[in-house]
C-alpha cells in the first residue's frame, strides 16, 4: 500500500511539473474556491437553515392562542435566517399592518445578502480556473512550436510530446477545478434560494395571520 501511495504522489507530481506555472495558480484558485464552498455550506446549512413550514406552524399556534411573546420566544432560540426575519414582524404585532409590513421588509433586506454572501466569487473562480487552463494550453502550443523551429529533427518529437503535455494538462486541471466549484455554485445557491423563497413565503403568511388575527378581535 505505502508503495502504491508513494507512485500515486510521484504521479500526481509528475503531472503538475509537466503542466507548467500554471498549473500552481490553478490549484490555488481551487483551494480558495474548495475554501469558500465549504464556509458557505457551514453557514447555510447550519447557521442559516430552518424546516420553514414545521417552524411556521409552531409560530402559528402560539398565535392562535394571543401568546406572541411566546412565538418571539421561538424565533429568538435560533440564528436561521427566516426565525429573525419573523421575530422582528412580531415585535410589531400590535401595531398597523404597515409597520408589520416595514418590520418584515427591513429584516429581509438585512438577512438576504448574508445568505447569497461570496456565491458570486464561487462563479467568478469557476470561469479564473477555464481561463487559466487555457492560458496553460496556449502557453504549451506556442513552447513546442517556438521550439521546433530551432532543435534538431531527432529532438521535435519529445519538445513537441513536452509542449502538448503543458498544454492538455493545465486544460485537464482547469476544467476539473471549473466543473467542481461549478457543482458547489449550483448547490449552494440552491440552498440559499430554498432559505430566501421562505422568507419571503412565510413573511407573507405571517403578515396574513396578524392581520386575520387582529380583524377578529
Amino acid at each position: 500500500m505505502e508503495g502504491n501511495e508513494a507512485n500515486l504522489v510521484m504521479q500526481i507530481s509528475a503531472f503538475i511539473q509537466a503542466g507548467g506555472i500554471f498549473m500552481g495558480v490553478i490549484l490555488v484558485i481551487w483551494g480558495v474556491g474548495i475554501a469558500i464552498a465549504l464556509e458557505r455550506f457551514k453557514k447555510l446549512s447550519k447557521n442559516y437553515d430552518v424546516d420553514g413550514p414545521s417552524f411556521m406552524n409552531e409560530i402559528q399556534r402560539y398565535v392562535l392562542s394571543n401568546d406572541i411573546q411566546g412565538a418571539i420566544r421561538v424565533c429568538s432560540g435560533t440564528q436561521a435566517a427566516l426565525p429573525r426575519v419573523l421575530k422582528n414582524g412580531l415585535k410589531r404585532a400590535n401595531q398597523g399592518t404597515e409597520q408589520i409590513q416595514n418590520a418584515l421588509d427591513a429584516s429581509a433586506l438585512e438577512v438576504v445578502p448574508k445568505v447569497e454572501l461570496r456565491l458570486n466569487y464561487l462563479q467568478l473562480i469557476a470561469n479564473i480556473s477555464t481561463l487559466f487552463g487555457l492560458l496553460g494550453t496556449i502557453q504549451g502550443l506556442m513552447k513546442s512550436f517556438s521550439a521546433v523551429a530551432n532543435v534538431d529533427p531527432a529532438q521535435k518529437a519529445q519538445i513537441l510530446a513536452e509542449g502538448i503535455s503543458t498544454a492538455m494538462n493545465t486544460t485537464f486541471l482547469g476544467l476539473s477545478a471549473a466543473i467542481t466549484i461549478m457543482i458547489l455554485h449550483a448547490f449552494l445557491s440552491s440552498k440559499a434560494d430554498k432559505i430566501i423563497n421562505e422568507i419571503d413565503e412565510f413573511s407573507v403568511k405571517l403578515l396574513d395571520l396578524l392581520g386575520t388575527k387582529e380583524k377578529s378581535e
